[in-house]
């Protein structure tokens, strides 16, 4: 730093910032003079004092040197005492009797010897985040120049930003003419042929998601700014985010209306929750299951959506509306409310019933619906026959969860199946070593329970051996009841095999009074279809399914093989 003010005092047409400053000799000599000043601590110097130091001139002849101020004003390397007086509505008389001062970007210039600017490299692109980074950095530039845009004495920034620009959007061009690889983000901007406005608006957005590092991105008057110049552009722009507009009415964006502490509405805007899992956390199953091997969990994608699902019309309701409230629109207006600290989806719920009734397959449904992989956890992988591990255990599967989340970029619903064995009720009466263990182990759960952050859905078949501590940390708990003989009709008709050969007069109805739960009757298809397929004539009689179903029964079936029934 001494060095480029030593050069610069003393020669400035060698220093690296000479060519940077772009002002003539009378110019230099200005700020030489406004430099020294400074350093003894002079920071405002008075126009007309400045000009007869430097040019040994006064009165009339004095105001040959004004312009020279105007000039630096309008390259932002001084600044006029009046706070937001704008260059072009002050005459020269009045620039003559006031006070200018260095500005901030001449001290970091004449502090750094350079802009600071770094240029990224004209090769292809190695990923999506690389592609991302750069177009991050394009939408700074966009916020940096909104942010000077209404500043008239910040003008030659804006300029000297506008510039740059221009060379980061030359580059990603160039960048991506050499790209052979997939850029999902990148795909989608051309797929759905949104123009430059448009496109600035959505990567605004996609780099909130990414960074959370500015509250008032997503605003309508905060995304506008960015791609006007004033504000007879900001009206026209407003069409860009109404109802009718591209990114509204394809679903591209969605938007909710909040209430503004001194009234009046402010809209807010979110990427469409399907399409940023798709963008924002590109997966491949075999990288997923890379990362969650030797983990406790088991990862699971599902294809079966809510309305692939058999349910009683009561439970279906209540799922939906689980849906319904669990979404990004939801979550911030509990943020604003302050009943969340943040507007991350939350949840903890519990499926409890009858075994066999879709408890496991509609977990598997909700996060089909919510576009989230599954960390599946057995209770047999944390209950250790060795003292102490399963303590070990209930932290490792807290750590490890949040350890996925973060390198999978998104927070998986974690699924908790057979949950009474390891949230039961903890016991009082006795004191052996086992049931010390246990009451440690249910301390230690109850304790990362209670902070957990993101989607827990667990399942079990008897609520009441639930510890109530726990019983009542589950916002939702939702009962699963065995199918109903409607239910069971249409179960029959989903799961019987459709190109198979059925013998006349089948009817489903004789099958369907049978009192099984959906589980029971897959088995009962799967057992009699391998009996069937034995036979020469492979017809599907009803005698068959009645053999089966009474074999079933007479062995009390009591465990949930695939819970739930897709169509």
């Amino acid at each position: 730093m001494l060095k480029n003010i030593k050069e610069f005092l003393k020669n400035p047409e060698k220093t690296a910032i000479y060519k940077i400053l772009n002002t003539d000799k009378q110019e230099i000599k200005i700020l030489q003079h406004m430099l020294k000043n400074y350093i003894e601590d002079n920071e405002d110097l008075k126009v007309k004092k400045i000009i007869k130091d430097v040019f040994n001139t006064r009165n009339l002849d004095a105001l040959e040197y004004i312009e020279k101020f105007i000039h630096l004003l309008d390259e932002g390397w001084i600044i006029h005492s009046s706070f937001g007086a704008k260059t072009n509505d002050l005459t020269l008389l009045e620039l003559f009797n006031s006070s200018v001062s260095l500005s901030i970007a001449f001290l970091k210039l004449i502090e750094k010897g350079s802009l600071e600017f770094i240029i990224p490299e004209k090769k292809p692109y190695a990923d999506h985040l690389e592609y991302l980074q750069d177009q991050f950095l394009r939408v700074e530039m966009y916020a940096e120049i909104a942010n000077l845009k209404n500043n008239f004495s910040a003008k030659s920034s804006v300029k000297r930003l506008q510039s740059k620009l221009n060379l980061i959007e030359n580059i990603i061009k160039e960048r991506l003419k050499l790209t052979t690889i997939e850029l999902p983000v990148f795909n989608f901007i051309q797929e759905n042929e949104l123009n430059e406005k448009e496109e600035i608006i959505f990567l605004s957005l996609l780099k909130e998601e990414y960074t959370s590092t500015n509250e008032n991105a997503r605003e309508m008057n905060y995304l506008l700014n960015l791609i006007s110049n004033d504000e007879i552009e900001r009206i026209k722009n407003r069409n860009l985010l109404d109802e009718n507009s591209k990114l509204v009415s394809e679903e591209i964006l969605d938007y909710d209306e909040l209430i503004g502490a001194f009234g009046g509405y402010s809209k807010i805007y979110f990427i469409n929750e399907e399409i940023l899992n798709e963008l924002i956390h590109p997966r491949k199953k075999h990288k997923m299951e890379h990362i969650v091997k030797d983990s406790l969990f088991d990862l699971v994608e599902s294809d079966v959506s809510l309305k692939d699902v058999v349910l009683p019309q009561k439970t279906f309701e209540q799922i939906e509306t689980f849906l319904k409230q669990n979404n990004k629109k939801v979550a911030n207006l509990l943020k604003q409310w302050g009943i969340k600290q943040n507007n991350e989806i939350s949840a903890k719920i519990i499926f409890y019933g009858y075994p066999g009734t879709g408890k496991t397959l509609t977990a598997k449904a909700i996060a089909k619906e919510l576009n989230k992989p599954i960390l599946s956890l057995d209770a047999s992988k944390i209950l250790s026959m060795y003292v102490g591990e399963s303590e070990k255990n209930v932290r490792r599967i807290f750590d490890e969860y949040y350890e996925i989340s973060e390198k999978l970029k998104t927070k998986p619903i974690l699924l908790l199946n057979e949950a009474d064995q390891f949230l039961s009720t903890r016991t009082t009466a006795s004191f052996s070593s086992a049931d010390k263990m246990h009451n440690q182990m249910q301390n230690i759960f109850l304790e990362q329970f209670e902070k957990f952050e993101g989607i827990l859905i667990a399942t079990t078949n008897l609520l009441e051996t639930l510890d109530s501590a726990f019983s009542r940390r589950f916002e939702k708990k939702i009962k699963f009841e065995k199918p109903s003989f409607g239910e069971r009709i249409k179960l029959w008709k989903l799961k019987l095999p459709k190109t198979a050969e059925y013998e006349k007069d089948f009817d489903i109805k004789k099958l369907a009074k049978y009192e099984l739960s959906g589980a029971q009757i897959e088995l009962v298809i799967k057992n009699t279809a391998l009996k069937v397929a034995l036979r020469k004539k492979p017809i599907f009689k009803l005698e068959n399914f009645i053999e089966e179903i009474e074999k079933e029964k007479r062995n009390s079936f009591d465990s949930e093989k695939e819970l739930g029934f897709k169509y």
